[in-house]
Order: C-alpha cells, then structure tokens, then sequence
C-alpha cells in the first residue's frame, strides 16, 4: 500500500517552530509521501513560510504542497514558494509532477483552484467584469487541473487543490459561504480527466469524505477537520483507496 499523508490551513506563525515540531513527529514512519493541500502561513509573509520549510526540510519523504488564499494574502506567494522550493518542497501551481514510491509512479496535479459555487447554486461568466474574472479565473484553474491530471500517465493520480471541488466535503459550513469555498468546476475537472483520490482543505468547519459526480473519492485534509496534523490515505499500486 502507498501511504499518503496530508494536511492542509496548517497557518504556521513565525512561532511555530516547536509546535511544528511535535505535530510532524513520526511523519516519516508513517507516510511514503507527504501532500499539502494549502494556507500554509497564518498572514501570508514569507517569514511564516520559513518557518514552515525549516521544519519541512528535516523530512527525508517526497513534499508536496499548493498555496491557499493566506499565503497570498500579502502579495508575498513567490517568496513563500522560493523558501519551501529551498528546504526541498515541490509546488505546484497549475502543475503536474510524479514521484516513485516502491516502485509505483504517483503522480500530482495540483492547483490552488477558486471559488463560484455549485450547480444550482454558482457564479456565471455573465454581467460585469468583475463577475466575468471572478469566474474566469475558476475557469482557468479547473483547465489547468485538468491537463495536469489528463498528462500524468501514472497508476496512481492525486489531484491536490486548496478550494474543494464538491458539496460534500463543506457540510458544516454556513450554505452561504459555499462560493467563496469551492467550485464544481474543479470537480468537473478531476471526472473528466480521472484521478485516484482529491485533496482539498480551506474548509475548517467542513467534512472530511465525500466522491465527485463521477465517484472519485474527496478528503477535505484541513487539520481542523481531521483533528490531527495531518492524516494518512493508503492506496494500492492501481490506486485504489482503501477505506
């Protein structure tokens, strides 16, 4: 079994160091590879990502993280990127990449995706521009998402996004927010393309299982739904999730 670890609004502070220390204690026993699914810094500053990265950097499994809307929050994205690019931390954004683990090849596409909500209930690109960029900007994301997973010719695929790409995953959150959380075009996205498991957090008050439309199993990672650091996903050699 291939042993995925993830977690996502870790929101590590310029204090985190011990704490960052004590909650990623064992990771490397316990997870082949370890994915983060975003807000990875508390405001946004490189100096919280460096923090984050030193810590990263005593791990000897493969780390993959996406950014969230924290770590953009100040305009500093490229900066939080470079200092976990340095302790060794592979980013995507709008990408794809693979990694062998055991001898089976796992690839990840991964995005930080958007907002616009969900069939029934979501933004159009209609009316003023300001709505026409808000969901062109989802658009572009979910695109991107697609091509990522459609090239990955691995048996084991993981799509890796910060917003969620379904309902499910945000029950306990207030009806209201649910734009501002997610996109059903992400969800398209992965069932058009296919993957063996999503990844997603940004929804704290959200759940953690759910499936796309088309079946593909969906884990909100965010620490506040799972209760831990972080939490470990097994998958078999063809990528089938055991649960």
């Amino acid at each position: 079994m291939i042993k995925i670890a993830a977690s996502g609004d870790i929101h590590a502070g310029i204090d985190s160091h011990d704490e960052l220390r004590r909650s990623f204690e064992g990771l490397d026993k316990r997870a082949d590879i370890f994915l983060l699914a975003g807000d990875l810094t508390r405001w946004g500053e490189a100096a919280e990502a460096q923090v984050l990265a030193d810590e990263l950097e005593r791990h000897a499994l493969p780390i993959i993280a996406v950014l969230g809307n924290h770590d953009y929050h100040l305009g500093e994205e490229q900066a939080i990127t470079d200092a976990l690019l340095n302790a060794g931390v592979t980013v995507l954004d709008d990408a794809e990449t693979e990694v062998m683990v055991d001898g089976v090849r796992v690839g990840v596409a991964g995005t930080k995706g958007f907002g616009g909500g969900f069939l029934g209930a979501c933004g159009t690109e209609f009316g003023e521009d300001e709505m026409k960029a808000f969901i062109r900007h989802t658009k572009s994301r979910a695109d991107a998402l697609a091509f990522g997973l459609k090239r990955l010719d691995t048996p084991v695929k993981i799509a890796l996004l910060h917003y969620s790409p379904i309902e499910d995953t945000l029950d306990g959150e207030r009806l209201e927010i649910f734009p501002f959380l997610g996109s059903h075009l992400l969800g398209e996205a992965i069932d058009s393309a296919g993957a063996s498991l999503a990844l997603h957090g940004h929804a704290h008050a959200g759940a953690e299982c759910g499936r796309t439309p088309g079946g593909v199993p969906v884990r909100n990672v965010a620490q506040q739904v799972i209760g831990s650091a972080f939490a470990v996903y097994e998958l078999d050699e063809e990528g089938h999730l055991r649960d």
